[in-house]
């Protein structure tokens, strides 16, 4: 099952996507996780890459998609993937129809996190990283056990230099001026799986689940 997560910053995809990849077993793949990965290896295409990133310019979509297709064709993505922050535009969207036929894959379903924009703003505000692994926690609504202290890994919390409220208005503006074009485009195909983000963490994972044709897993 290869499937698209779009929600703006805060709206819980990378909790949903852990759900998504432990219930299907199969792969979580970031656009962060691409372009570090790429870098890191020092490939071609990953110092191209770095130019682009160095310089402060985006990413052209071809060089995008040329490193989603190229990962995808490593065995360990054979069972399917959640792709996680691309596309980010409908011509990206197109862009990536357009291409995985190369690898005899489509796009199943494309989940969409729906949160209002003032509670993504409140959400954010109290959001924490560990220095360690990244780790997310929230004092609101995920705070540790231990104030200040990772559970998994016992490093410090921090809160990201984006994470400033100018900064996530920037980002969320982003998001439901251009982003937001990614759910018409799927819905325009029937492949929208719709669901409301404002709700506990469990109620989300229980619709994403039925959404998805699946049995929730029972404790």
């Amino acid at each position: 099952m290869n499937l698209i997560l779009i929600g703006a910053q805060g709206s819980g995809k990378g909790t949903q996507a852990s759900i998504l990849i432990d219930r299907l077993g199969i792969r979580h793949l970031s656009s962060g996780d691409i372009f570090r990965n790429a870098v890191a290896q020092g490939t071609p295409l990953g110092m191209e890459l770095k130019g682009y990133m160095d310089r402060g310019d985006l990413v052209p979509d071809r060089l995008t998609i040329q490193l989603i297709l190229d990962l995808l064709q490593a065995p360990e993505y054979a069972p399917g993937v959640v792709l996680d922050g691309f596309p980010r535009t409908r011509d990206q969207a197109r862009a990536l129809d357009d291409a995985l036929p190369q690898l005899q894959r489509t796009i199943d379903r494309a989940i969409y996190l729906n949160v209002p924009r003032d509670v993504l703003l409140d959400r954010l505000s109290g959001r924490y990283v560990c220095i360690a692994h990244q780790h997310v926690f929230n004092i609101k609504t995920k705070p540790p056990r231990v104030p200040g202290v990772c559970d998994i890994d016992g490093s410090d919390l921090i809160q990201r230099s984006d994470d400033t409220p100018a900064v996530i208005e920037k980002r969320l503006q982003t998001f439901f001026e251009d982003t937001i074009q990614v759910v018409h485009y799927y819905r325009a195909q029937g492949k929208l799986l719709e669901l409301d983000g404002n709700q506990p963490i469990e109620e989300v994972s229980l619709h994403l689940l039925y959404g998805l044709g699946l049995e929730p897993v029972q404790a």
